[in-house]
């Protein structure tokens, strides 16, 4: 018997409340030596829509959940486990197969562990410029001037956008929320 993971399907915009029934019922069965984490993969993104900034929760893969398994040594889902996600309401199939379907590779496991943790860190921008988008500059000493998107820095929350001034291209380094797509 190995643990492992498995991407495992469920009903798009349920994922935490299939989560939530799968925990639940794991609980009951007294399954717990046998899928011992449940995740939905999120993080928080930071956005501004109307002037109001707000941040919430997104999925990072809408429609999946991961799980950790105990597994025979042919790699077959043990049959309580089986009976337990086909009686789940909101539970997909496995990505990969059926009773035995194809774990998760250990690099995209401890990338996955590691989206998780760096999840209760700051929130991460949601800027949706792009080099050679037209924006126009809503604050600031260039407020209604019209430009394009040169680079685009998330890491900063900085888009350089180059603007005309005096007949001449001037590039302009200003925050994402000071510009809006024209």
């Amino acid at each position: 018997m190995a643990k492992k993971w498995y991407v495992l399907r469920a009903q798009s915009g349920r994922e935490d409340k299939v989560k939530e029934t799968l925990e639940k019922r794991v609980k009951l069965q007294g399954l717990e030596h046998l899928m011992s984490r449940i995740l939905v993969p999120s993080e928080t993104v930071s956005e501004i829509k109307g002037g109001a900034k707000s941040v919430r929760e997104r999925k990072i893969y809408p429609g999946y959940i991961m799980l950790e398994l105990e597994v025979g040594d042919d790699g077959a889902i043990p049959d309580a486990v089986w009976f337990l996600l086909r009686e789940t309401p909101g539970v997909g199939d496995f990505v990969g197969g059926q009773r035995k379907p194809v774990p998760m590779a250990q690099k995209e496991v401890e990338k996955l562990l590691g989206e998780v943790t760096r999840k209760e860190e700051k929130p991460k921008l949601k800027i949706e410029f792009r080099e050679g988008d037209s924006v126009k500059i809503k604050e600031g000493p260039f407020e209604n001037f019209d430009g394009v998107v040169e680079e685009v820095v998330p890491a900063k929350g900085l888009v350089r956008v180059v603007v005309t001034i005096f007949g001449r291209a001037t590039p302009v380094e200003l925050e994402y929320w000071q510009v809006e797509a024209v």
